[in-house]
């Protein structure tokens, strides 16, 4: 018999024990259980451990299971009780909404014990059927998905990330990490962690003084991610707040400094699986493959807050005017200013002034400077 072989029996045989007397959440039931299959898979040259946590059940902020492989934060697992279904077409209520948050997730499992489902950044790439009902034990489990279980949970231990080829595609991806950081945040405050409380606290006061917890949580994610983001463009040697704060300190210095306040030790212990998450995807990132053709940043805030947040992008309005339009508008603009008001040298000239009071990422400006 193989060690993998071995290590299944255990696992199954313990699902069976285990929910033949189980007392509390089906779920947390087997997070022990999953741990230690995942866990078997380790060998001399690599190191894996999984990290589960106790969640605010009414947030569900988090996946029930960290993977880090090396040290490393590689993927996650959540988990359903056994006799609740992963297929996405039978989640209903909280369990479908939860789905819609962690799908996007770059690395991740869904499973029940029985069904194994391997997604990246939403897309389905292996499912396994192991057993009908795990708990039934090792005598329900079919022998024959072993290989396959075993492939799909070395291809969770052996992500690497793949960086997008473009801006889109790269805020499609972050905003996943993004929400996921944003719900942790929201959790630790509702789970009353006293260094997350006093920096809402702090932060709340210096800057928006009618903030709530879930605006707190969600400009901690957006401030995260940005700053981050840019240190890799800048340079940085590591994305933890130290790395990322001295390559971002001259140019944004303002930006380093609220990476410092938001990154304080105790902060980024409770935070530390989000925000490495976040980091090994963002170090991946190779500005120098990414299309950046002439525009092509210019949609990025809009399609980063579509991926992080639809409804806050219509709340708040994150609706860029098409680039063709702008243009034309400033042609306009510029020729009446000539035609109409004297102005030969249009936009260009030295009586006129640009006023954008809602600069966003300066699509109108850059516009302006382009005609010029």
């Amino acid at each position: 018999m193989s060690s993998w072989e071995t290590a299944v029996r255990t696992f199954a045989e313990a699902c069976r024990a285990t929910y033949a007397n189980a007392i509390g959440q089906p779920e947390d039931q087997l997070k022990p259980l999953v741990s230690a299959l995942v866990e078997s898979l380790r060998t001399t040259q690599r190191q894996v451990e999984c990290r589960t946590e106790v969640k605010a059940a009414e947030v569900n902020g988090r996946p029930d299971i960290g993977i880090l492989v090396d040290g490393q934060l590689t993927g996650h697992l959540e988990l359903k009780a056994p006799d609740v279904s992963v297929q996405p077409s039978r989640l209903k209520g909280n369990n479908k909404r939860q789905f819609e948050r962690f799908q996007g997730l770059p690395n991740l499992v869904y499973t029940n014990g029985s069904d194994w489902r391997l997604y990246r950044s939403g897309e389905l790439i292996q499912e396994v059927r192991l057993s009908a009902d795990i708990r039934d034990g090792w005598s329900a489990v079919n022998e024959a998905k072993l290989p396959a279980l075993q492939i799909l949970l070395n291809q969770l231990l052996e992500w690497p990330p793949i960086a997008p080829k473009n801006p889109e595609a790269l805020a499609q991806y972050l905003g996943p990490l993004a929400r996921l950081l944003r719900d942790e945040v929201e959790t630790a405050l509702k789970d009353g962690n006293e260094e997350l409380r006093e920096l809402a606290d702090h932060w709340g006061g210096i800057l928006f003084p009618e903030a709530d917890d879930q605006q707190f949580a969600d400009a901690y994610a957006q401030t995260a991610t940005y700053a981050k983001l840019l240190a890799h463009f800048e340079g940085a040697d590591s994305l933890d707040w130290t790395g990322a704060a001295k390559s971002l300190r001259g140019k944004h210095g303002l930006l380093a400094s609220a990476l410092q306040l938001l990154e304080d030790e105790p902060v980024r212990e409770e935070l530390s699986m989000p925000l490495q998450l976040l980091e090994r995807v963002i170090a991946a990132i190779d500005f120098s493959a990414i299309d950046d053709a002439q525009d092509t940043w210019l949609y990025f805030y809009e399609h980063f807050l579509a991926a992080y947040d639809p409804k806050l992008r219509k709340d708040k309005g994150v609706y860029f005017t098409p680039v063709e339009v702008v243009r034309c508008q400033v042609r306009l603009a510029d020729e009446l200013l000539r035609t109409r008001f004297g102005k030969p040298l249009g936009l260009a000239d030295d009586a006129v002034h640009i006023l954008d009071p809602a600069v966003g990422t300066g699509t109108y400006p850059l516009a302006v400077i382009d005609h010029v």
